[in-house]
């Protein structure tokens, strides 16, 4: 699913502004409880398609839920070089006059464009958001989501089973010690809908179906952890609408919801002296918008009786992902990641034939540090659709990265 922003690229481009003109003040005393640091870092992607083609509109990014069927993208085998990976941040810490706590502000982004800026190089929200105590407040990762599994990959999306997803919440964390926390959050509800085959139902044919997000989604993190490594529980429940009216209609929308819940265990193993073990499980209803990639929230289901619907109604698509890594260092400037990622929904008996089912994403890489704030690596996927009616389409990609870090600390 594609991350929501709530700044366009003008909007971002006066926050960077902004936060440029803070950095240029003059620096104030380390006592004073202010910090100031810009930080990012230069990248360049050469990809290369060896088999199958994706959606041009994400050539950048290997997502096989994108991998076209017969052809319709075009021919097998494209290239592509990008810096839409590269990334520009600031955050720091303000005095309040409070004893417990400074507020701390974050705001970075990078310049993978999605939605109508799909396919563009153009500035991206990733975070933006302030904290004081206990209270967060903005876009960040979403409490459903454990950003540690993510492992060492070079490739933009990463593994397509794992919840990746960063939103706007209203977040309390009433618990937290060094190792472990508690944390509830209300977020920005977002179905995907699935409209299915009801066209082919002739009161239904010029129908027009649109969200319906009357709740926010309510999401739950408990984690627990150590010098081994950590294990974290997140949790969510929300409620999946949807509207629907005759196309070109003025009158009233017919509404209905469902809903959507889901539990999400990772872990993270730490092995050897600097090697890692990551692992997530993750099942539920109506979940998909949450996913690294694929699936649909909600989508139609029937009763049939003589080969005439009967009952038609939405449900929320059960859903289960997979990931499974290892991340293992040969010595201070040579690593690798290696492993496999799925997911995979039930479909409804009333998607239609293309509709998604499956993803599967396996990827294997080799990175070189020859300095400090610089990496030089090579990485290769292989990911695979499936869909409901099992047809399915793989690729395999080829990228070669050069990287560079920066930071400054005010």
């Amino acid at each position: 699913m594609e991350t929501r922003n709530v700044l366009n690229s003008r909007g971002i481009l006066a926050a960077a502004v902004s936060a440029a003109l803070l950095a240029s003040a003059p620096a104030v005393a380390e006592d004073s409880g202010r910090s100031f640091e810009i930080y990012g870092f230069a990248q360049a992607d050469y990809i290369q398609d060896i088999g199958g083609r994706l959606d041009p509109d994400w050539d950048d990014a290997f997502r096989p839920s994108k991998i076209c069927f017969d052809g319709a993208c075009g021919e097998d085998g494209q290239a592509s070089i990008s810096v839409k990976q590269s990334r520009f941040g600031v955050k720091g810490t303000m005095p309040t006059g409070s004893t417990t706590a400074p507020l701390s502000f974050k705001f970075e982004f990078d310049l993978f464009g999605t939605g109508v800026d799909a396919g563009q190089t153009t500035m991206r929200l990733r975070h933006f958001y302030g904290e004081w105590g206990q209270i967060l407040a903005g876009q960040t990762n979403s409490l459903f989501m454990d950003i540690d599994v993510f492992p060492n990959t070079i490739d933009y999306w990463g593994p397509s089973g794992m919840v990746f997803y960063r939103n706007v919440q209203i977040r309390w964390t009433p618990y937290k010690t060094e190792n472990s926390h508690f944390a509830i959050a209300i977020e920005r509800p977002g179905n995907d809908i699935d409209d299915g085959s009801i066209r082919t139902i002739e009161e239904l044919e010029d129908v027009e179906v649109r969200n319906d997000e009357e709740l926010p989604d309510l999401t739950a993190q408990f984690r627990y952890g150590g010098d081994w490594g950590h294990l974290q529980l997140g949790g969510i429940l929300r409620k999946v609408g949807y509207e629907l009216r005759p196309e070109g209609s003025t009158g009233r929308w017919t509404e209905g919801n469902e809903l959507g819940w889901g539990i999400n265990v990772g872990t993270v193993f730490n092995v050897l002296e600097k090697d890692a073990i990551r692992l997530q499980v993750v099942y539920g209803e109506g979940i998909a918008s949450y996913m690294n990639d694929g699936g649909m929230d909600l989508a139609p289901s029937a009763d049939w009786d003589a080969g005439i619907v009967t009952d038609l109604e939405a449900e929320a698509v059960p859903l289960m992902g997979v990931l499974a890594y290892y991340d293992h260092w040969w010595n201070d400037k040579w690593s690798s990641s290696i492993g496999y990622s799925f997911t995979e929904v039930d479909n409804t008996n009333f998607q239609d034939p293309g509709a998604f089912q499956k993803i599967d994403y396996a990827s294997g890489n080799v990175l070189y540090y020859p300095a400090e704030n610089l990496m030089v690596g090579a990485e290769l996927m292989w990911g695979e659709r499936t869909n409901n009616d099992d047809a399915s389409e793989d690729n395999v990609r080829f990228q070669f990265t050069v990287k560079y870090n920066f930071g400054i600390t005010l």
